[in-house]
């Protein structure tokens, strides 16, 4: 045994855990190595940071602290009771992964006690004391047992994350709830016999807690439910909240829906609210399908979750580099699908896994929450094979991305949270940490950045305007109306319907979804579109101009999204249930933009002194209390002219999934002046880019030059870094704004899939073509892939050929 007086000259560094201070004793800081592994897991007891084997003696060397609590997990299988084979299946009731009700990824996995075995060990030589052990120095036992008390980090990260979420059962208290107008009719509502007041439907009915109105619900996109009559009683009267019947309990619980906050509510005067209609919630049971429930349903209905899963098929486990799984931690896989993409492209295995050694060796003070530090060891877990490890089951242990996952999710109101969330909108998200993180060494995103160009043509003087912008994603729309087999859907949908009508269901592999060429997402992407209120400043006037979107550039790797998203006519969020003919290779020089040609007339530059445009200060007031982005309705307002309430949202629920939605809007044709520009920015905007340590006349020339968005300014500066010299002239237009260019021709060698009706619910799952051969990464699932479902997919990686 080691000599005590190895710890002597240590002990004034030995520290006590603060309140407030977090001990990283679940997991490496810079690998997933954790006390499971083979060699344990060492804790810092100075800065309760931990380590591997790998990393534990360059931290030493680098720091100067030798101390470590040593822990080594150990794990004894829980023998199974014999199963009878009559007990009750588990019933999924909720729309989420890893939470009571929802889908189990443990489910079936064999059970585990845990013993854990903790040393203290001094380096350099890992010199070790057994613990416990009484004859440890006082401020060495302290600090191990406060490690050994101190709450995981991982599960503060939880709860936190859980808080104010909605996994089915827990949902956000109704503002309106508090203080809801009931009105005082005369209405009682009976026990039974509920029917909608406007149609003959008996089911999906809900009832308005203002008035006691019973109205069906509204449609679902394979066009069951209701009529839409309940939310067409919202807006004739704005009565907020609605419950649907048949839901309602005896504890006073139901499903709640707020018109209002367009969202299903937590109601605690529900039980109150009902009694106003002579309602008795103890005398009433359940006997309606809840919201989740139904969405269950349909999801199964669609077959979509067995396709994209491959579930029919007997799936072979692949191991071994680059064929790592990543842990789901409750509705995550929009994160593992991501960034398994991510980690298929050179540029990023350079700068995270070939350049990990050089990060790495920095040891920065709070590797945590080190954007590079913790992307290069998610990509290094990913693609060492290190921890593709079989499990009893034959899945694979893989990694679970806590830090990742809490560092990217850090202050984002949306990816904080354990809810499910759209895999191209943390896309983007990513984009921006990854250029807020590469001032120094090459953005790896720059492989996926290209330059679209837009023409614009005055329709009477037919001069015309060239305009590019850098984008990391082509999106496409997906046309409906150029379906190939409409007769079949059309057959299909009238034998589910007369099969649900008998009380049957059709068996979900034999859905028939419409079909659309890729050839018709491209027309409809490049089809020409017509611009109204455009100011011409070739004549001083507003005219009809025509715009045309084409690539200036084609990058290494192309994204493309398929806009499966949608809005429907009741402004509730839908997506698309359909087949797109992806191809395996595509040619799209067609995409080419050729720039200004020799017999084209350039439009003068705007004038500054266009008078500003003006807005309906009423109609702006509406649209923004239904929820709509400031600058989005008054782009509304200005090409309807201010013409009223339904054209102005009319023009918004045509155009929400715009490129520049929400940007700021300039009246097109116009140009602001500098001095405007720097006038006009917003100061948050300004001290949040100065804090990054750019000057004030920097940060409002990057403001001004990308209309005032935060991110976009961001991607401006960071990528003129080394440009920026306020005593220089702005450098004239770039055509190819620093874009890599090269041949149109492609080939698919990733996509990612979405299973469920919304963004907000169900899972992903990657497909990645992986030295010649399809797998299928489905958290940490990993198997070679028989039937790769390309044409269900909603963003593809393509390569360049």
């Amino acid at each position: 045994m080691a000599s005590l007086s190895l710890l002597t000259s240590h002990l004034s560094k030995i520290k006590l855990p603060g309140p407030h201070q977090l001990v990283y004793k679940d997991e490496c800081v810079y690998s997933f190595d954790n006390p499971e592994s083979e060699t344990g897991l060492y804790v810092s007891l100075v800065s309760f940071l931990g380590f591997g084997r790998n990393y534990v003696e360059q931290y030493f060397q680098k720091t100067g602290n030798a101390v470590f609590l040593h822990i080594r997990r150990e794990k004894q299988p829980i023998p199974e009771p014999e199963q009878t084979g009559d007990g009750p299946e588990k019933k999924i009731t909720k729309l989420a992964i890893g939470v009571e009700g929802g889908f189990d990824p443990e489910c079936g996995k064999p059970k585990f006690t845990y013993t854990d075995h903790y040393s203290v060990v001094v380096l350099p030589g890992f010199h070790t004391f057994p613990w416990p052990d009484p004859n440890l120095p006082e401020p060495v036992k302290k600090s191990v047992q406060a490690v050994i008390d101190a709450e995981s980090p991982f599960k503060i990260a939880e709860l936190a994350a859980l808080q104010g979420t909605w996994d089915g059962e827990k949902r956000e208290v109704s503002v309106h709830s508090v203080n809801l107008k009931q009105l005082d009719n005369g209405i009682r509502i009976p026990p039974s016999g509920w029917k909608c007041e406007k149609c003959d439907l008996t089911n999906n009915l809900w009832l308005n807690l203002t008035d006691g109105s019973i109205l069906c619900g509204r449609r679902f996109f394979d066009g069951t439910g209701g009529n839409d009559h309940a939310v067409e009683h919202y807006r004739e009267t704005g009565y907020p909240l609605a419950v649907k019947l048949g839901t309602i309990t005896a504890e006073g619980k139901g499903d709640v829906f707020s018109y209002a906050e367009d969202d299903m509510v937590e109601d605690p005067f529900l039980a109150d609210h009902l009694k106003h209609f002579g309602i008795n919630v103890q005398q009433l049971q359940k006997t309606d399908k809840s919201m989740v429930e139904l969405e269950l349903e349909l999801n199964q209905r669609s077959g979509e979750w067995n396709t994209l899963q491959e579930s029919g098929s007997d799936l072979r486990p692949l191991h071994g580099p680059a064929l790592t799984g990543l842990n789901n931690l409750g509705n995550s896989c929009y994160i593992n699908s991501v960034v398994q993409v991510m980690f298929r492209m050179p540029d990023f295995v350079r700068r995270y896994v070939e350049g990990a050694p050089e990060i790495f060796a920095t040891f920065p003070e709070d590797p945590v929450n080190d954007f590079n530090v913790q992307t290069a060891k998610l990509g290094v877990g990913l693609l060492s094979g290190r921890y593709s490890t079989p499990d009893p089951e034959g899945g694979q242990l893989g990694v679970s991305p806590h830090m990742y996952r809490q560092l990217v999710g850090k202050h984002h109101p949306e990816f904080a949270t354990k809810r499910q969330q759209d895999a191209h909108e943390f896309y983007l998200h990513l984009l921006t940490l990854l250029q807020r993180n590469s001032r120094h060494k090459p953005n790896p995103a720059d492989c996926l950045k290209f330059a679209v160009e837009e023409r614009i043509k005055c329709s009477e003087s037919n001069c015309v305007r060239y305009t590019t912008r850098a984008e990391h994603h082509l999106p496409l729309p997906v046309p409906l109306s150029a379906a190939t087999n409409v007769e079949q859907v059309q057959q299909y949908e009238a034998r589910r319907a007369q099969a649900e009508a008998s009380g049957q269901r059709l068996d979900p592999a034999l859905v028939v979804r419409p079909h659309i060429p890729f050839k018709a997402c491209l027309e409809s992407f490049m089809r020409e579109e017509t611009i109204e209120q455009f100011f011409s400043s070739a004549l001083n006037k507003k005219v009809t101009a025509h715009k045309i979107t084409r690539l200036a550039t084609f990058p290494d790797y192309l994204l493309i999204q398929l806009k499966k998203f949608t809005i429907k006519e009741d402004w509730t969020p839908a997506k698309l249930d359909v087949a797109v003919d992806m191809p395996w290779e595509v040619d799209l020089s067609s995409l080419r933009g050729r720039g200004l040609q020799p017999d084209e007339k350039q439009l003068p530059e705007a004038s500054p002194d266009t008078p500003a445009p003006t807005y309906d200060e009423v109609l702006l007031s509406q649209l923004l209390d239904m929820g709509f982005p400031v600058e989005a309705c008054k782009k509304s307002l200005y090409y309807t002219n201010n013409s009223g309430i339904e054209a102005a949202s009319n023009w918004l629920m045509e155009h929400m999934t715009d490129w520049d939605f929400e940007h700021k809007f300039e009246p097109p044709g116009t140009k602001p002046s500098d001095a405007a520009v720097g006038a006009n920015v917003d100061e948050a905007s300004v001290e949040q880019i100065m804090s990054m340590g750019f000057t004030r006349a920097q940060v409002v020339r990057a403001l001004g030059a990308t209309g005032g968005d935060v991110t976009r300014a961001l991607d401006w500066i960071f990528s003129r870094a080394d440009q920026l010299d306020l005593d220089e002239p702005t450098p004239g237009p770039d055509r190819t704004l620093g874009c890599r260019d090269g041949p149109e021709k492609y080939k698919l060698i990733a996509f990612i899939s979405h299973m469920g009706t919304s963004t907000m619910v169900g899972h992903y799952v990657c497909h990645i073509l992986h030295e010649g051969r399809w797998v299928i990464f489905n958290d940490n699932k990993v198997a070679l892939s028989e039937n790769p479902p390309k044409d269900l997919g909603y963003l593809y990686l393509y390569e360049r050929l």
